[in-house]
């Protein structure tokens, strides 16, 4: 009889993690289509993407299992002009031996939560890869459709399609934010 799945730790990412986040985003860069680059960043890319992120207040997160880093999600500003500064993007990524688990909804769900902790209203789900489980995931923690963008990328050979869809953090756009922009961490 097999043993049940291990449960993930949940855990901020830190600089010894980014060799195993390299190899899970290197195989969604050269294999999938969650992500419309086309050649994997180096380590100090990804180290610097870590350090913006943080720099922001946003979280960086991993789940870990077993001691091995078995999949990561992060928060980034959604466009860079002052006036979106309450709205965030999320992104996840799962090692492929760790797929069909539930782990995006752990990690999407801790991000959630994360987020709410600071001063964002809304968060915006940008999601390139129809045929993987990320439209029903994030359906299921209550984004909503917003849109499709057609035919924006072009990846492994065809043009591929966005879709974008958005959900409300605290009490979204019913209210006013706080009178400080500053972020929980």
């Amino acid at each position: 009889m097999n043993a049940p799945p291990t449960a993930p730790l949940m855990r901020d990412a830190t600089p010894a993690d980014f060799a195993a986040i390299g190899a899970i985003y290197a195989h969604h860069v050269l294999h999938g289509a969650a992500s419309f680059e086309e050649t994997p960043p180096s380590l100090d890319d990804l180290l610097r993407r870590h350090a913006a992120v943080r720099e922001q207040g946003l979280p960086w997160l991993v789940a870990e299992i077993d001691g091995k880093v078995a999949g990561y999600c992060y928060a980034t500003p959604y466009r860079p002009r002052a006036a979106y500064r309450y709205t965030v993007e999320d992104s996840i990524y799962i090692d492929e031996a760790f797929r069909g688990r539930g782990l995006g909804r752990v990690l999407l769900e801790a991000l959630i939560a994360r987020c709410e902790q600071g001063p964002w209203r809304q968060m915006i789900a940008v999601i390139a890869d129809p045929k993987g489980g990320s439209l029903a995931l994030h359906a299921s923690l209550g984004f909503e459709l917003v849109g499709t963008l057609r035919g924006v990328g072009f990846k492994h050979g065809e043009w591929r399609d966005t879709t974008l869809m958005q959900r409300a953090l605290n009490a979204g756009a019913q209210t006013p934010p706080a009178t400080s922009a500053t972020s929980a961490t």
